[in-house]
Formats: C-alpha cells, structure tokens, sequence
C-alpha cells in the first residue's frame, strides 16, 4: 500500500494529504477510506493529473468523491458550504488532499467550525 509521504489523519473522521495520483486511489480505499475529496484546482501544476482521472480511478475503484477546488485566490464561502454538505452526504471516513494537504485542513476546520 502506497499513500503520500505527507499522509496524516486530522481526527478518526478525516486524513489529508498533498496531490495522490490515480494508482494510490486502490490504496487510499484499501486503508480503509469510504470517500475522497479534491480541494485542488485542475492545472495548478505541470505534472498534476487531473481531477477527471482521480475521479476515474475513484468510479473504478468504488469510492465516492467530490470536487471541491479551492484557487490561488482563497478559500470561499462556498467552499466552506461545499463542504460542509460534502462532510453531511460522504461516507465517512474521508481522505482530502490539495497540493500540500493544507487548504484541504483548513477547509475541513472551517466547516465544522462554522455550524
């Protein structure tokens, strides 16, 4: 099994990490994750795969996931609301990622934090 270096579980609920390729998406359920959430835009880097492979290799590998980006320029109200209602629909437990794994810590916090 094969997750990101900068892997790390939020709380028992949630993990984070930076951009996860198509193959570790088997890994990612494999270690027990329902769901995924993509906090990172599409072309943000070069060697970025897309959200619509990500999505592929989620459909094929029977895992729900949502499209949640977050841009250069911040987080949104929407975002927040976005995934708050991603939080209340997804099969918990659930693995985000963006480039770092920080916006998607931030953008989780935020959610819960604004009921």
């Amino acid at each position: 099994m094969s997750l990101p270096a900068d892997y790390r579980k939020i709380d028992d609920e949630v993990a984070v990490s930076g951009q996860i390729s198509p193959e570790q998406v088997a890994d990612i359920k494999a270690a027990g994750y329902k769901s995924i959430i993509c906090n990172r835009p599409d072309g943000e880097a070069v060697d970025q795969p897309n959200y619509e492979l990500i999505e592929a290799a989620a459909v094929e590998a029977g895992i729900a996931i949502r499209f949640i980006p977050v841009t250069k320029m911040g987080m949104t109200q929407e975002n927040i609301e976005d995934t708050r209602t991603a939080l209340d629909d997804l099969e918990r437990p659930i693995y985000a990622y963006c480039r770092s794994g920080t916006r998607s810590t931030n953008l989780y916090g935020m959610a819960i934090n604004q009921s």
